[in-house]
């Protein structure tokens, strides 16, 4: 098979999502120079977006080909970089047909990584046992309701915590720019659309599901591990984790205690908790499992017309029918500020929602999320600035965790109450004065938005760097810096405080032999694809570890 690249058409003549297979075929035949009879068959593989003309936007497309004589045409193009024999993006297995009787594996926490790991573990007949301290994704959605309309906060169900991890609750981006020369990123699509995600999202180059779809899938994809022999328990808080020591002076994972006090034993630990499981960072840290703290990133979210966004990005060809075939326009951005911090757009929702995303009482934190139709009124995004522990929490491994803590309580006084979040109109965040009344840009942010002046919510530097940003962005995406449009804050989430940090040989723990660290929480992940990704590394790892202990 053949993998052919840069295969371009006018989006224009595209039917709905993508052009007719007999348009496709015959820029196929062209590029190839073969005649119609020579092709056996042709799929696309990716189907990605040229907008850098904006009065002549192009579909991209990769295909997979099968011709009759492929030596042939790999010879006659030998030199052409975009016409290549296909890789193989097959999920292999590393261990195959395992006994049931093996030693079962446990897995903490059933966000992305989790589910990923607990599934290959199951299809490597491993019988994984998952524990997950929130609840079912069908009570958790009703629970992380509560929050958003009636200002009611359970701790352990919410937006960060419960089946299907803070993934659920966003725009389920499913791409990412890991490097990953396995392929398991094709995998975890391919478990998706078995779960019910649409099949497009196996070619298009920035593909989402949206919040109502992840739901389903999520269920789906629980009752496949439990159909293969996996245990998955909900409201099972891990509240302890048992060590012996070895005369070396590494530790070595004996069991799991729970919140109910009952011990679950194992010696091949999934740590796959997400970003915000401080309670559980804390713990480890007591127990002496290495951390340390690790760069993240805090901000606002910035609100503008999803119409504003459409208008700047597709320029001369916007149009009705262009947004039908393209969708609701993103952006990504990034500025060097003066003072020598970053700011860049982080998760950017196109019609979209700002989420109330805290996990912990009275703290305010803010998050994006867009359905699978993304045809909110709003375009929203995370505004950040990059921060470091050299710099900004110098230590302690946890220093990052609680600068996190001060700016949400910080957040939380600033809202005014009932979890309302403070917001600040751009054009009087740019000018350093107080929001009276809200303008063009209603905010989307439930419980509500209390306007203030937004200038101590974060470091100074933060506010300064965003202050000459934005007027910078808006050179780039005209009206960014809408007077009317509006802030919310405070972004803090941006990805885990601290990295577990593991032998990337074994992947285990460097000092705790049999604890795995997986996903965003761990610091190996940074959303819905590249937590997928970890979650089959760490099960690979754990199943050819199994299986090598009691052969």
């Amino acid at each position: 098979m053949l993998r052919i690249t840069e295969i371009k058409l006018p989006v224009e003549n595209a039917q709905s999502l993508t052009h007719q297979a007999d348009e496709i075929k015959a820029a196929l035949l062209k590029r190839l120079e073969i005649p119609a009879s020579d092709l056996i068959h042709f799929e696309i593989f990716k189907r990605g977006v040229d907008a850098r003309k904006s009065h002549a936007i192009l579909y991209v497309y990769s295909l997979d080909v099968t011709v009759k004589d492929e030596a042939k045409i790999l010879a006659k193009f030998r030199k052409d970089a975009h016409i290549k024999p296909a890789p193989d993006t097959e999920y292999k297995y590393v261990t195959q047909n395992t006994p049931s009787d093996k030693p079962r594996p446990v897995v903490i926490g059933f966000g992305p990584a989790g589910i990923f790991a607990a599934l290959i573990l199951a299809q490597s007949g491993l019988r994984p046992i998952v524990l997950e301290r929130g609840k079912a994704v069908r009570e958790r959605t009703k629970d992380t309701w509560g929050l958003w309309r009636k200002s009611k906060l359970n701790p352990e169900s919410n937006v960060q915590f419960g089946e299907g991890g803070a993934g659920t609750f966003s725009d389920g981006k499913l791409y990412s720019q890991i490097k990953d020369p396995k392929h398991y990123g094709r995998k975890v699509i391919q478990e998706f659309v078995k779960a019910g995600a649409p099949e497009e999202i196996m070619y298009v180059s920035h593909p989402h599901i949206g919040t109502f779809r992840l739901v389903g899938m999520v269920e789906e994809m629980r009752n496949t591990i439990i159909g293969l022999g996996g245990e998955i328990r909900f409201e099972s808080r891990v509240d302890d984790i048992e060590l012996s020591q070895d005369p070396d002076g590494q530790h070595q994972v004996q069991a799991v205690i729970l919140q109910n006090g009952e011990r679950i034993a194992t010696r091949h630990l999934v740590l796959a908790v997400g970003h915000s499981a401080r309670d559980t960072f804390e713990m480890i840290h007591r127990r002496g499992i290495f951390i340390e703290a690790k760069p993240f990133s805090i901000g606002f979210r910035i609100e503008h017309p999803q119409s504003l966004i459409d208008r700047a990005r597709y320029g001369k060809s916007y149009s009705e029918d262009l947004l039908t075939k393209l969708g609701a326009a993103d952006y990504k951005l990034v500025h060097h500020a003066k003072n020598g911090r970053s700011v860049y757009s982080f998760c950017m929702c196109p019609g979209g929602t700002v989420v109330a995303a805290t996990s912990e009482p009275n703290r305010v934190v803010t998050n994006g999320m867009s359905q699978y139709s993304r045809n909110e009124r709003n375009a929203n995004a995370g505004i950040v600035v990059g921060i470091t522990p050299e710099a900004d929490y110098p230590g302690h491994p946890l220093a990052g965790m609680e600068l996190q803590r001060q700016l949400e309580g910080n957040a939380f006084v600033l809202g005014g109450s009932n979890y309302n979040a403070p917001g600040q109109l751009i054009g009087d965040f740019l000018a350093n004065r107080p929001s009276s009344k809200f303008g063009e840009v209603m905010p989307s942010y439930t419980p509500g938005v209390h306007l203030t002046n937004l200038d101590t919510a974060l470091p100074e530097f933060a506010i300064t760097a965003m202050r000459e940003a934005i007027p910078e962005f808006a050179k780039q995406i005209k009206g960014f810096d809408l007077a009317d449009g509006v802030l919310t804050g405070v972004e803090t989430r941006t990805s885990s405080p601290i990295r577990i940090k593991r032998d990337e040989a074994s992947l285990q723990s460097i000092n705790t032999r049999g604890l795995y660290p997986c996903g965003e929480g761990a610091g190996y992940a940074g959303g819905i694809l590249s937590a997928g990704v970890d979650g089959i590394k760490v099960a690979e790892a754990v199943a050819l570890s199994i299986c090598s202990q009691a052969s």
